[in-house]
């Protein structure tokens, strides 16, 4: 066996997978799987059942910044009622992809339901994933300019469904991370890990670009 085919052999791979419960948005499979070592291992994984064909993606994130005349630079940030964590959250205006759209559409359209603004897409990343040890989902991340002078989108005008109960919070881009946590002081709310990470980043790039962070204990 030379070089190659042994690599190959031994890469971990999935052997099978089988369904164990299935509601209406997700699936729970046990993942019989073999290891770098060879040994086979089972996992539980949880899946969308939503994903559309042809695309790797579940989903979108969207960092929305909106610019006005005589105001700072703000990141348009939603915040809901999440029942898996029983409280509200502070995200991304999101959603998923639904057929036939690419990620840039599906963010414009999310981003005008939850938040009533108009933007323009100026970037978008590779797919990623979410939570790995635990799920398949996947997401590509949209980046979006709103002009806030625009008619349109001085006085937005959200268009949720029955069942969607969204707040719109707009944060300084340049205190983002600052107004975060002083938001966290005051409400018992969580972060998406995605939002703090991206506050973080902004901290960093205004103020000490060649450090790294030290967090508060």
């Amino acid at each position: 066996m030379n070089t190659e085919e042994a690599t190959t052999s031994n890469a971990p791979h999935i052997v099978k997978e089988e369904v164990i419960a299935a509601g209406k948005w997700v699936t729970l499979e046990k993942t019989t799987y073999i290891d770098p070592a060879g040994t086979t291992r089972i996992w539980e994984t949880t899946k969308r059942t939503t994903r559309q064909a042809n695309t790797e993606a579940d989903g979108v994130g969207i960092i929305a910044l909106l610019k006005r005349t005589l105001h700072k630079d703000c990141v348009v940030m939603v915040k809901q009622f999440r029942p898996p964590l029983g409280c509200c959250t502070l995200e991304f205006p999101a959603g998923l992809i639904d057929e036939g759209e690419s990620a840039e559409i599906t963010a414009l359209r999310e981003l005008k339901e939850e938040t009533g603004f108009k933007g323009e897409v100026v970037g978008v990343t590779p797919v990623t994933c979410l939570d790995p040890g635990l799920s398949n989902c996947t997401t590509q991340i949209v980046l979006v300019n709103i002009n806030g002078d625009e008619a349109e989108n001085i006085n937005p005008t959200q268009q949720l469904g029955n069942a969607e109960f969204v707040e719109v919070v707009l944060l300084p881009l340049d205190e983002f991370q600052t107004k975060i946590d002083d938001l966290l002081k005051k409400e018992k709310i969580l972060v998406d890990a995605k939002v703090y990470i991206f506050g973080m980043g902004m901290a960093q790039a205004f103020f000490k670009p060649k450090e790294l962070p030290v967090l508060k204990q």
